[in-house]
């Protein structure tokens, strides 16, 4: 028999609040987290909104700022989500190999070196001709190594494991809007399998940047509702024009049932199932049959051992763009058939945005909360309903519900599909 994965401990940090508790309380209550960008002067773009981390800084979780002063913001972001994660399990107070833990990222680029690499091309531009050898020089004389460094995504897994002592294994992935839950699903496996005993999972992005912003505006994937930040994420309505970008970082803590039963660790929820296909179709389009969809879906059905009839609610990936709410409505109805009109599906990222890479592990634990206090979380904005959009979303405000099992969907650019089944604990 493989071993039964746990979740023992959770941390939170995002547009909507900065510990668990807050962004669960605003999630039950509808509130939004976007508004307008502060980051950078955002003015001469199409988007001029995005849903970002407010009030927060590293010192909040004991951490020296001068020892973070070159870290990217993402990577913070991390170590305050993963402190949260371990003093909530104890994890670190009970295990006595510190190479028996280990840390699984999702985590994208760090902070994108916009106004050097301007510099550079200038540079390089003064002539008839784009100068190769100016543009070099100009790097070599302002560019600063360790902020290069800090570009890399797996920087944000290297400095949680260098801050806890943790020295088991340390992986990052990334496969965009997928990469935390894979982390999760991932992560869950080498446990199942006995290589650790627990690992901290989770991811952390921030694409609120020129560089981001620009290439989401040139895909026109971005809204443009710019006069309305709190109605501009609108999954599944008939008026949505693009999602929303938002940052931040989850991680949970994965543990071994009987390890965690051994120590008296809280149960938050088990890990039940892991679905990942690849649509191996279009870069940055969906499959318009959700074949990739489906099929995670089905996949981590049968991971679990599950059929979808005990299925409960689906937290969507549902970013509010045209063909991903349509193609996920359809994968939906063929994973549940007739029942799919009777089985809850919302989109928190009607609230938080799309916090991209990290998305993936923050659903997951909405997932865990709405099984915890049996309350499914509303889409808001949902006020044009969509003739092919006709499944139950639950529109406005959050539902008192009966869930054991939840799905947690997450869909990224390449094509990447992952699926979540989490349920209620029992032994």
């Amino acid at each position: 028999m493989r071993r039964r994965v746990v979740v023992t401990g959770l941390g939170m940090i995002n547009p909507l609040g900065t510990e668990v508790d807050t962004v669960w309380d605003s999630l039950k209550n509808g509130r939004s987290g976007v508004g307008n960008i502060s980051i950078f002067d955002a003015s001469q773009y199409p988007t001029k909104i995005a849903a970002e981390v407010r009030g927060w800084d590293i010192t909040m979780c004991g951490e020296d700022e001068s020892k973070w002063e070159k870290r990217g913001r993402h990577a913070r972001f991390a170590a305050g989500a993963a402190k949260q994660a371990v003093v909530d399990s104890g994890i670190l107070d009970s295990i006595q190999d510190r190479s028996r833990i280990g840390v699984y990222f999702g985590a994208g680029e760090g902070n994108q070196d916009f106004f050097n690499f301007t510099q550079m091309v200038a540079a390089g531009a003064e002539g008839t001709e784009f100068d190769v050898e100016a543009f070099m020089r100009k790097g070599f004389a302002i560019l600063d190594p360790i902020l290069e460094l800090e570009q890399e995504p797996s920087m944000p897994s290297a400095h949680v494991a260098n801050m806890l002592d943790i020295q088991g294994p340390n992986i990052n992935c990334l496969t965009a809007c997928a990469a935390s839950s894979q982390a999760v699903g991932e992560a869950t496996e080498m446990i199942r399998t006995g290589a650790v005993d627990a690992m901290l999972a989770g991811g952390a992005h921030s694409m609120i940047h020129p560089f981001g912003l620009t290439g989401f505006s040139l895909l026109t994937a971005l809204s443009t509702n710019n006069e309305n930040p709190h109605g501009a994420s609108r999954p599944f309505d008939r008026l949505r024009d693009g999602f929303v970008l938002g940052e931040g970082s989850s991680v949970v803590i994965l543990e071994e049932l009987e390890h965690a039963k051994k120590r008296g660790a809280q149960i938050y929820g088990e890990v039940l199932g892991y679905g990942c296909t690849s649509d191996a179709y279009r870069i940055t389009d969906i499959h318009p049959e959700g074949r990739g969809a489906i099929g995670c879906m089905n996949a981590a059905l049968q991971d679990a051992g599950l059929s979808a009839d005990e299925v409960g609610y689906v937290n969507a990936h549902g970013t509010s763009t045209t063909v991903n709410d349509k193609v996920e409505t359809v994968a939906c109805k063929a994973v549940f058939g007739e029942r799919a009109y009777s089985v809850p599906v919302s989109s928190t990222k009607s609230m938080m945005g799309h916090l991209i890479a990290a998305a993936g592990v923050t659903e997951m634990i909405v997932c865990l909360l709405a099984i915890r206090d049996q309350v499914i979380p509303p889409t808001i904005n949902l006020e044009n309903p969509d003739p092919v959009c006709d499944l139950d979303y639950v529109p406005g405000e959050a539902r008192e519900a009966r869930l054991n099992v939840a799905l947690n969907n997450s869909f990224g650019f390449g094509g990447q599909n992952v699926t979540l089944a989490v349920g209620q604990f029992r032994n």
